[in-house]
């Protein structure tokens, strides 16, 4: 069994994670491939986040800079401006809701835990800010570890890799060995599908998705509606969420403790229904 993660700011909740739990994504940005724009006023963002929390999301996960392909980093000020308002609100109303913030800089970081965040949620894996895996430890923190090839605004071109799955094992070994001299103690991997992946390389990290476990951190999956979905199926993000349903399946049964999700609901029942499959007994 995995052990639980222990949040800022909400000492008496433990996060199990012996069984899978959801992350609600909730993007206050007015540009995120699929809900950028929704959530920009305080009132949406505050029915959202309840919504999300009443159809079983474990954590929320804020984000105020889209990460999409192509996009460019807005300033510091600007996201910002967008998450520690937000965050304040949120703690405000919802004082035990675990919230996670995704940024890739270190002040952003330390100012939403301060404003009431739990976890790091870092799709640059320190590479970007180079003070923040020493921020993290600092902060004393979990901290979600994701693999992205380049950039958000260059990583879709024409990315590269020897063997897709053994290259990010070798990545994920290399920073977690310099978050353990940090004294960095709870770490979460994400294999960061669609950063820096052709859709040939997403469905190989996919199935090979239990070779991670070998390095005993529990395994956060980001396939809501991507492009690794929509595009082989020839559809649009606002109807593949059938297809994250099925590939959400194939996570779980691969190990994925931590599902990211715009819809909740949904990704819930995909965790129940596993759950009645690992129960039964094999003849």
């Amino acid at each position: 069994m995995l052990n639980p993660l222990h949040c800022h700011h909400c000492k008496e909740q433990i996060l199990d994670l012996s069984d899978p739990v959801v992350m609600g994504i909730l993007n206050v940005t007015p540009d995120s491939f699929f809900d950028g724009g929704r959530y920009l006023e305080e009132s949406a963002i505050l029915r959202q986040l309840e919504k999300m929390l009443e159809e079983g999301a474990s954590i929320i996960d804020i984000g105020g800079m889209s990460s999409r392909p192509g996009a460019e980093l807005i300033s510091e000020t600007d996201e910002l401006r967008r998450v520690i308002t937000i965050i304040l609100k949120i703690r405000h109303k919802f004082p035990q809701v675990i919230l996670s913030i995704d940024t890739l800089r270190s002040k952003v970081a330390v100012e939403s835990i301060a404003a009431g965040a739990s976890i790091v949620n870092d799709i640059s894996a320190g590479q970007i800010d180079e003070a923040m895996m020493k921020t993290v430890a600092e902060l004393k923190v979990p901290y979600i570890l994701m693999h992205m090839q380049g950039r958000p605004n260059t990583m879709q071109t024409a990315p590269r890799y020897q063997n897709v799955t053994v290259d990010i094992l070798d990545f994920f070994i290399e920073k977690l060995g310099r978050l353990k001299e940090l004294g960095v103690e709870e770490v979460v991997l994400d294999v960061g599908f669609g950063f820096g992946k052709t859709i040939e390389h997403n469905y190989q990290l996919l199935k090979n998705l239990a070779a991670f476990r070998i390095l005993d951190c529990p395994l956060l999956v980001g396939l809501s509606r991507k492009s690794m979905i929509y595009k082989y199926l020839n559809i649009s993000a606002e109807t593949a969420l059938n297809g994250t349903t099925a590939i959400h399946m194939v996570a779980l049964q691969n190990g994925a403790k931590i599902l990211r999700v715009h819809d909740v609901k949904e990704a819930v029942e995909a965790i129940r229904l596993w759950k009645v499959i690992e129960a039964q007994e094999l003849i």
